[in-house]
């Protein structure tokens, strides 16, 4: 179905500059998505250098000028006051780019930023993902907007929730952003504008780090080394079902279960039922068994989880080769249902193990021994 006739908008952002569309009052007047019939080739192989690796250790550009920063759990998650991302220097998007790193997930509150602006703050850390079958504002392929809202189903008189990428049933689980290209991302911004009432919408985040850690020894040895295809196949057959575009042909890829990070070194575990779907060399029970068994992890991982409780106008910010999250679709069977937002997404490097990396538990112990010498 075509997007319905885009009306004169009305600018709600001061921020929004003359040309400009206001992709939140889009969202408030209805279904704005565009889904050009355009191919694209295959994503260009690139050379990622991470600006991580030239933040200041201490990241005094972003501490010292928040008016606030602090820690939402030990394992991840880390909330900045007082910092505007599109108001950030050179030195403060590396500092931020480590951070991170480090933190798994960032978090902003009342964030003037607007798309446009993000795709220029997203540009700094690497080529900005475009999305293989997701709709788009107009003018703006490279931002992926989130708009769930609850459609009714007139023959069955009940709600059944759709997603905005394609209006198939939606899909609910824990994933890694489009894991199945050969570069996948390394930070995702994500920006939620409008709210589905005074709760519920919550998103949650895992440690990849903190999720390897807690593996048995025994566990981590047998998983290091072996290899996993993402695939997303399966999101481009439903959205070709639904009469849309597949920009470019099925992406497939191989990537290890145990990833290196490449500017702490650590490393995470790299598996999400999102688009993980077998484990190269071991027959399909072996493969399903050990996968469910980690899927399970992550999941039942609440010692490594953050839940986000978000607020109008927040920013999160997240290493997509460090975390998998979810959504809470909690809002849907209330009067309030609809939320919306927009994000930018960057790639990053092929995905690699080194089995000289450590884990972040290592590195805090050796950490703790140097401290008490």
């Amino acid at each position: 179905m075509s997007p319905p006739e885009q009306k004169e908008t009305t600018v709600l952002d001061n921020n929004v500059k003359e040309g400009e569309i206001d992709i939140k009052q889009l969202a408030l007047e209805g279904y704005y998505f565009e889904f050009p019939e355009k191919k694209y080739p295959k994503l260009p192989v690139f050379e990622h250098k991470d600006v991580g690796h030239l933040a200041d250790p201490k990241k005094a550009s972003l501490f010292d000028n928040a008016t606030k920063v602090f820690d939402l759990t030990p394992n991840i998650g880390t909330e900045i006051h007082g910092i505007q991302l599109n108001q950030l220097t050179d030195q403060q998007k590396n500092d931020l780019g480590l951070l991170i790193a480090e933190r798994g997930v960032v978090f902003f509150r009342d964030q003037k930023i607007n798309p446009y602006e993000g795709k220029e703050l997203g540009s700094y850390y690497g080529p900005l993902h475009i999305h293989n079958v997701g709709g788009h504002p107009p003018g703006l392929e490279e931002v992926l907007p989130i708009y769930y809202e609850t459609f009714i189903a007139a023959s069955q008189q009940i709600s059944t929730p759709r997603n905005s990428l394609t209006k198939e049933p939606l899909m609910v689980g824990w994933h890694s952003d489009v894991s199945y290209e050969l570069q996948p991302p390394g930070f995702t911004f994500l920006k939620i504008d409008i709210l589905p009432g005074e709760s519920g919408g919550d998103t949650i985040w895992s440690s990849g780090y903190a999720a390897y850690d807690r593996l048995s020894p025994e566990l981590q040895k047998r998983i290091e080394g072996l290899e996993a295809v993402h695939s997303g196949k399966e999101q481009a057959a439903g959205a070709a079902a639904f009469g849309h575009t597949v920009r470019r042909e099925d992406v497939e890829h191989i990537h290890p279960l145990v990833r290196t990070h490449p500017v702490t070194k650590l490393k995470a575990l790299y598996v999400q039922p999102g688009f993980t779907r077998r484990i190269v060399g071991l027959n399909k029970h072996e493969s399903d068994s050990l996968l469910q068994l980690l899927y399970d992890h992550i999941a039942g991982g609440y010692d490594f989880h953050v839940r986000f409780k978000w607020t109008e106008d927040t920013v999160a910010v997240w290493d997509n080769r460090v975390t998998s999250h979810v959504a809470i679709f909690d809002y849907l069977d209330s009067s309030e249902q609809r939320r919306h937002g927009w994000r930018i997404t960057t790639q990053a490097e092929r995905p690699y193990f080194d089995p000289e990396s450590k884990s972040q538990k290592q590195v805090r112990e050796e950490k703790r021994k140097q401290a008490s010498v």
